[in-house]
């Protein structure tokens, strides 16, 4: 039996200037982007892609629900980070191993973000810092709260201040004649 795929449309109401030099972004088309939700179903965004005016670089206009570079959605990543064991999510443990070790590389650098955000916006964060010794993840948790959709939270505005580490790899052949 053949399942249907689920395919939704995404346009953002909000007019996010560019995260590289915060010129105006025009839309220049769309094109699919596949994610699998926690309980294993894929399902098809067709994202807009748009160009900055003055910089010309191309941006991919992702909700909320994604992160970037990543096959799972967000809530299903985050699920695993924060070791919650009441869900479950329909992934192989290597899967899940990669997250956790993908999140326990870039931790420190979502922290330092956000600290920076919230200093160049002079707000403070969501709770009030203990001096007592606490993990990086608590750290994050005082700026976009501990709430489910925290990572969520994370990712949008290190993405949108062009702050995003880029974890994708190529490998070039070397085949061919010398």
């Amino acid at each position: 039996m053949k399942t249907l795929k689920k395919v939704f449309f995404v346009k953002s109401a909000e007019q996010i200037p560019c995260p590289c030099c915060n010129g105006p972004l025009y839309v220049i088309g769309s094109r699919q982007r596949k994610y699998i939700n926690d309980l294993g179903d894929e399902i098809i965004l067709i994202i807009r892609r748009l160009r900055c005016e003055h910089c010309s670089k191309i941006h991919h206009e992702l909700p909320d629900i994604l992160v970037p570079y990543k096959r799972y959605s967000s809530e299903s990543i985050e699920v695993v980070i924060t070791g919650n064991t009441a869900l479950t999510v329909t992934a192989d443990e290597s899967t899940l191993n990669r997250w956790r070790h993908w999140f326990r590389a870039l931790q420190n650098h979502f922290l330092g973000c956000l600290a920076s955000i919230a200093t160049l916006l002079g707000k403070e964060s969501v709770k009030e810092t203990s001096r007592l010794s606490k993990s990086t993840l608590q750290g994050i948790w005082n700026y976009v709260g501990d709430a489910v959709g925290w990572l969520a939270r994370v990712v949008r505005p290190v993405v949108n201040i062009n702050s995003w580490v880029h974890t994708r790899s190529a490998f070039l052949s070397t085949t061919g004649g010398r």
